[in-house]
């Protein structure tokens, strides 16, 4: 079986068999974080999609990647911060105009209110309150990243990661055993 690494090198090379597996492989990860960025599943299967034409766009550039699973979560979190600011940006200007509450927030979706009610479960509560910082770190490793492919995904030292994990740890079992 070939690693991320290598799909991603054949691919490179030409190979378009590479992209289906590495999409197979990365598809629900992917999408799994990118939901719990945004909170919407629509708008995270727009993300996902732009996600992997960006691995397409990249085989025509060479650029080398040394680690293609932190390189495409990476690619995915700044897709995800782009759509938050345009939300922002775009609730300001309804706001501006009077077409949204004044905290510029849009309503949440049905769905969305539906399974916020059916989650009953206390870690993922204690999940959703944690500061951005550690809940980013704490969906990465959850995902089966190492320290460090989180440090390159999130662009810090990998000293940071750890005392993050520390950090987050540290909540999540004041809060779950409360």
């Amino acid at each position: 079986m070939d690693s991320d690494d290598a799909l991603f090198e054949k691919l490179i090379a030409g190979d378009l068999r590479a992209f289906d597996r590495l999409y197979e492989r990365f598809e629900r990860p992917l999408f799994g974080f990118i939901r719990a960025q945004l909170g919407d599943a629509g708008e995270a299967e727009d993300v996902l999609h732009e996600a992997f034409m960006a691995v397409l766009r990249e085989r025509e550039t060479r650029r080398e990647v040394k680690s293609f699973r932190a390189w495409i979560f990476q690619v995915a979190r700044n897709l995800c911060l782009n759509r938050v600011r345009s939300r922002k940006r775009a609730g300001r200007a309804a706001e501006a105009v009077g077409w949204m509450r004044a905290s510029g927030e849009a309503p949440l979706l049905a769905e969305q209110v539906l399974e916020r009610r059916q989650s009953g479960e206390a870690l993922r509560r204690a999940v959703e309150r944690l500061p951005p910082g550690l809940a980013e770190v704490y969906r990465l490793r959850a995902g089966g990243m190492s320290y460090e492919e989180v440090a390159v995904t999130l662009g810090i030292a990998e000293g940071t990661v750890k005392s993050r994990m520390h950090e987050m740890v540290k909540r999540l079992r004041e809060e779950v055993l409360q």
